[in-house]
């Protein structure tokens, strides 16, 4: 756009030519491209620069963007799988709670022993339970409510059907229900809610294929889109390297550096095993380099910026910095699914020393109240249970800033005979219980960025940690009034 300011173009010419007056040139013939090559060949070195880094950013943006989406579906259908699951489940039991109470209600009606009627009182008791936890796992599914609705009458007509049976045994004998006990008081509704739980059976079924069908194609379009942003991302940065070779010296060692590196970068990826670790590899060093050359940019060419584009290289800046931090994060949460762990004596309370000493800098200018109770040796790897202790406490003083002064506590409950509980309370913001399942996941966050820092990873790499250690991780909190987040360890023969 600036450009059009330094020269003005010629209009398109008409089909039927005008002659030009006597000593005046001919207009020149320019297709669409040729006009953009001659506009992008006088811009600056430090235009041409901005713009492949802007591509560069809007590429690497766009591609996160579109894979958090596709993790997002992912995540979702697993959800709603686990929820298909349990659906089934439930419906096979209700199943056979009718078909118990129907045989002993028949059994009884033929003895009259009241021993028998176990199966009806169960169901008759649990019955409004079954349907409540029935209609919480098809609110979202309008097709299955309207089946819980008629499963709920048709519970309802058995059940009543079998209580009048009941009382005319009890008040006239055997010989009134004889055949009432041969035929079955509820046989129609049992054999209907059967079939209906049949025919959910099935709906639930097909939805968790048409789900795994999604999935799969979900993964690899991601695939696909990755390979291409890659490709982009090579040939964008390619070009910026061929348009400043000829021109800044420095520039062009640090582009034939970034070749280097990426060339170390596809041999490497060939050895990657984990999907995610051989993205994070490919983004940290364009995001480096971007960070870099808006630094250069700013340097050398400070005195020629207006301040709306020393706010623009601020914010590249600023962006590459925050975006190198989250694959940082996933780099490390990728890494410690593969990293071979060791087995031994852990101090607990030495590790819990070590964590507040290289924590002292967040807690300068802090009122922080410790209380930190008598910790056990486990059995684990040191280097692993570090990084837990230190991003739950590092938690606990990153949520408590708002607090004139923090209480912090650190203790342990050994009452378990199978397991060490460790804990980590604090008076911080705290959470709603609502949202606990979301805690320990990657890019979970219950707080916005501009409140509270932080990639969403340090609970996930928790998580995965303490599974590695065949233990148990959750939380407990009350909005506005402080957290407490646990993790458990198996105990050993070995351990304290």
């Amino acid at each position: 756009m600036q450009a059009s300011k330094t020269q003005q173009l010629p209009p398109p010419e008409p089909r039927t030519s005008i002659p030009a007056e006597p000593g005046e040139p001919a207009p020149a013939r320019h297709t669409t491209a040729s006009r953009l090559l001659t506009a992008f060949q006088r811009w600056s070195i430090e235009r041409r620069v901005l713009v492949g880094f802007g591509l560069v950013i809007a590429g690497v943006l766009v591609i996160s963007a579109i894979s958090y989406r596709n993790m997002t579906v992912l995540v979702r259908n697993t959800y709603q799988d686990q929820r298909s699951h349990d659906l089934i489940e439930l419906l096979v039991g209700m199943g056979t709670r009718l078909d118990e109470s129907e045989n002993g209600h028949r059994r009884y009606l033929v003895t009259g022993d009241e021993s028998y009627l176990k199966a009806f009182h169960i169901l008759n008791e649990r019955m409004p339970e079954y349907i409540r936890y029935v209609r919480e796992l098809t609110q979202d599914i309008p097709e299955q409510r309207q089946h819980v609705d008629l499963l709920n009458r048709l519970i309802e007509k058995q059940l009543e059907a079998e209580r009048a049976a009941i009382e005319l045994r009890t008040k006239t004998g055997f010989d009134a229900v004889r055949n009432i006990a041969l035929a079955g008081v509820a046989k129609a509704e049992l054999e209907e809610f059967h079939r209906i739980q049949t025919q959910m059976e099935h709906d639930e079924n097909r939805a968790i294929h048409r789900r795994a069908m999604q999935s799969a194609a979900i993964t690899r379009n991601t695939i696909g889109l990755l390979g291409v942003g890659l490709l982009m991302l090579l040939v964008l940065l390619a070009s910026v390297y061929y348009l400043i070779r000829h021109d800044i010296t420095e520039r062009r060692r640090v582009a034939g550096e970034l070749a280097r590196r990426g060339e170390l970068l596809e041999a490497a990826n060939k050895e990657l095993e984990a999907f995610s670790y051989s993205v994070s590899h490919d983004l940290r060093a364009p995001l480096r380099h971007i960070d870099g050359y808006a630094s250069l940019l700013q340097k050398s060419a400070h005195a020629l910026l207006d301040e709306k584009s020393a706010r623009y290289l601020q914010t590249i800046s600023e962006s590459a910095t925050r975006m190198g931090q989250l694959i940082d994060d996933l780099l490390v949460f990728s890494r410690m699914g593969r990293q071979e762990m060791l087995q031994t004596r852990v101090n607990l309370e030495q590790l819990v020393k070590s964590v507040l000493h290289d924590l002292q800098h967040d807690t300068q200018n802090r009122e922080i109240s410790w209380t930190i109770g008598a910790l056990p040796d486990v059995k684990g790897d040191p280097a692993m249970l570090r990084q837990v202790l230190s991003n739950l406490i590092a938690n606990a003083i990153k949520f408590t800033s708002t607090r004139p002064l923090a209480r912090i506590e650190i203790g342990s409950d050994e009452r378990n005979p199978t397991e060490t509980v460790v804990f980590v309370r604090d008076n911080g913001v705290g959470f709603d219980m609502q949202y606990a399942r979301k805690l320990f996941g990657v890019f979970q966050r219950l707080h916005r960025a501009n409140e509270f820092h932080g990639t969403g990873i340090g609970l996930a790499n928790v998580r995965r940690i303490i599974h590695r250690h065949g233990g148990r991780t959750w939380a407990e909190s009350t909005l506005d009034q402080g957290a407490t987040f646990y993790f458990s360890l198996p105990k050993t023969t070995e351990s304290t």
